[in-house]
C-alpha cells in the first residue's frame, strides 16, 4: 500500500501549477530568443499570467479525465477532444488533426506527414497533470502521457520528451535528488535517442565544472541539424536549469530561459518540476505574490471555458479528486492519508517497471482500436498508409483480451474492401484464448494479410475487417485506413 500524506501531495501539487505559471509568465515574452539572454526577473504586469498552451492542453485534459474517467481515456478518446476543444492548426497540432479528421489515429496521427514538427516541443510542455494524477507511480504516469503524446509526435523524439518529463515529475513526488530524477527518467527512453544524448552530455558538462553557457553552446551545435523549437535542445536547457541551479527556484528557473529558444516551456517546466520537489514554500514569496493564483487561458475553443479552472488552487483540488479513481483503475493500492510523513519506502521501485524497449515496441504505422468489453485490436501496417493504385500493404491485426473480462472467444472475420481492391488469403477465424501460459501468451492473437490497391482510389479509402462472435450481440468493424 501506497501511503502519501495528502496535505503535502496538495502543497506540491499546488506548486507545480504556481511554478508552471511562474516560468511560463517569465519565459513567453522572449520565446524564439536564438542567443543567450540575461534575463533576471519578470517584464511582463504584475498579477496577469501570460496564457500559453503549455498549461491549457492540460486544462482539456483534466476535463476528459473527468468526462471520461481513468478507464477510457486513451490515444483515440483525446483525439476526440484535439478536434473538439484545440482551436490552433499550427506546426504538429494542424498536422495531427488534419491526419485525425483523415481517419488516421494515435500514433499514426503524429506521425504521417510530419517529418519536422514530430520532434519537437509540444508534448513534454503538457505533462504534469499526468503526474499529478499518479504522483510517484511512475507507469501510470507513463501509460496516460504515451496516449497524450502519440497523437501529435507519433513514436518519435517529441514522444520520448514527454515520457521524460512525466517520469521526472512523478517520480520528484516521493524523490527529491535531481540527479536520481534524471537517472529515472533517462531509463524510460532510448539510450540512443537524441534526448538522452543531450541530457547525458549536460550532465557530463556539469560533473566537469564546464560553464552553463558553454554547456548551452554544446547543446545547441549537438542538435543544430534538427534546428529550433525542438525537444531534445530545450530538454538540454531544462536539464541545465535544473542542474546548475542546484535546487534553487529561481536560479534554476532563470538558467533555463536565459538559454533562449523556447523560453517559456523550459522555464514552466523547469517551475513546475521544482514545485513538485520542494513545495510552495520552495518558490520565491516575491515570485508567488508577482503571479497570483490566476490560470488565464488562450488555446481553448471558448464554448468550454465553463468547464476550465479559473485557478491553480481549483486545478489542483480537481485533479486531487481524481486520484483514487486513476489509481484504483490501475490496481494500485493508493492512499492519501492525514498526519505526518510522506510515502511508504520502494514506492518507485516496486512502480518503476516498464523501460523503454517495451514502451516503444511497435510500428509508427499502427493504431488501436478499441471495444472495452470483448476485446481490443491493434492494427499495424509494414509501410506509409499513403498508396498509390497497384501498391500492397502487409497487415497485422493483434487482438488482446480485456483482462477484466475472463472469457475466451472464437472470432469470425470478413474483408470488406473498396472497389476494385484485392487481398491476399487470410484466416476466417481467429482464437483468442484468455490464456495460453504454454505458448508464453496470455490474451492475444494475430492474423495478417495483404492488401492490394486498386484502380479506383479515394482520398480517404477503409478496408473493413467484421469480426463476430457467438458471445457478443453486435459485430466490430475494424477500419484500415490508406490515404490516396
Amino acid at each position: 500500500m501506497i501511503t502519501m500524506n495528502s496535505k503535502l501531495y496538495l502543497d506540491k501539487l499546488h506548486a507545480c501549477w504556481l511554478g508552471k505559471n511562474i516560468g511560463g509568465t517569465l519565459g513567453a515574452p522572449f520565446e524564439g530568443s536564438r542567443s543567450c539572454l540575461n534575463l533576471e526577473g519578470f517584464t511582463s504586469k504584475k498579477g496577469e499570467p501570460i496564457p500559453n498552451d503549455d498549461l491549457d492542453l492540460q486544462l482539456i485534459w483534466l476535463a476528459a479525465m473527468e468526462e471520461l474517467g481513468p478507464g477510457y481515456l486513451d490515444a483515440n478518446a483525446l483525439s476526440e477532444y484535439w478536434l473538439d476543444w484545440i482551436p490552433p492548426h499550427c506546426n504538429e497540432y494542424g498536422i495531427a488533426k488534419t491526419n485525425l479528421r483523415l481517419g488516421l489515429l494515435p500514433p499514426m496521427s503524429g506521425e504521417i506527414d510530419n517529418e519536422k514538427w514530430k520532434t519537437s516541443n509540444g508534448a513534454w510542455i503538457r505533462s504534469e497533470i499526468w503526474a499529478g494524477l499518479a504522483p510517484g507511480v511512475v507507469d501510470v504516469a507513463i501509460k496516460y502521457a504515451m496516449a497524450d503524446a502519440m497523437v501529435d509526435h507519433g513514436l518519435s523524439e517529441g514522444t520520448y520528451a514527454e515520457v521524460f518529463t512525466v517520469t521526472l515529475q512523478s517520480a520528484a513526488y516521493v524523490e527529491k535528488d535531481i540527479r536520481k530524477l534524471l537517472e529515472i527518467a533517462l531509463s524510460k527512453i532510448p539510450t540512443d535517442s537524441m534526448i538522452a544524448k543531450t541530457v547525458r552530455m549536460v550532465m557530463d558538462c556539469y560533473d566537469n565544472g564546464v560553464s552553463y553557457k558553454e554547456a548551452r553552446e554544446k547543446v545547441v551545435e549537438f542538435n543544430s541539424a534538427l534546428g529550433w523549437f525542438q525537444a531534445p535542445n530545450n530538454l538540454g536547457f531544462v536539464t541545465i536549469g535544473l542542474l546548475y541551479g542546484e535546487g534553487d527556484f529561481r536560479k534554476s528557473v532563470l538558467y533555463a530561459v536565459n538559454c533562449g529558444d523556447d523560453t517559456d516551456c523550459t522555464a514552466a517546466t523547469v517551475g513546475a518540476t521544482l514545485g513538485i520537489i520542494g513545495g510552495t514554500g520552495a518558490i520565491p514569496q516575491d515570485w508567488k505574490d508577482f503571479i497570483g493564483d490566476g490560470i488565464v487561458t488562450l488555446f481553448i475553443n471558448g464554448m468550454y471555458s465553463g468547464r476550465i479552472p479559473k485557478t491553480c488552487t481549483e486545478l489542483t483540488e480537481r485533479i486531487a479528486a481524481l486520484v483514487p479513481a486513476v489509481m484504483k483503475e490501475n490496481s494500485i493500492p493508493f492512499s492519501l492519508v492525514e498526519g505526518e510523513g510522506n510515502v511508504c519506502e520502494d514506492t518507485i521501485a516496486e512502480y518503476d517497471k516498464i523501460k523503454a524497449p517495451e514502451l516503444f515496441n511497435r510500428s509508427p504505422y499502427s493504431y488501436d482500436i478499441t471495444n472495452y468489453h470483448a476485446f481490443n485490436t491493434r492494427v499495424e501496417l509494414d509501410k506509409t498508409p499513403r498508396v498509390g493504385s497497384g501498391d500492397e500493404r502487409h497487415v497485422t491485426l493483434t487482438f488482446f483480451c480485456n483482462p477484466k473480462v475472463a472469457e475466451s472467444r472464437k472470432l469470425q472475420m470478413r474483408l470488406i474492401l473498396p472497389e476494385s481492391w484485392s487481398v491476399g488469403p487470410y484466416d476466417k477465424t481467429v482464437s483468442l484464448l484468455y490464456a495460453q501460459p504454454a505458448h508464453g501468451l496470455f490474451g492475444t492473437a494475430s492474423t495478417s494479410f495483404t492488401v492490394t490497391v486498386g484502380e479506383r482510389m479515394e482520398i480517404v479509402n477503409r478496408v473493413y475487417v467484421e469480426v463476430t462472435c457467438p458471445t457478443m450481440p453486435y459485430p466490430v468493424l475494424i477500419p484500415i485506413v490508406m490515404i490516396g
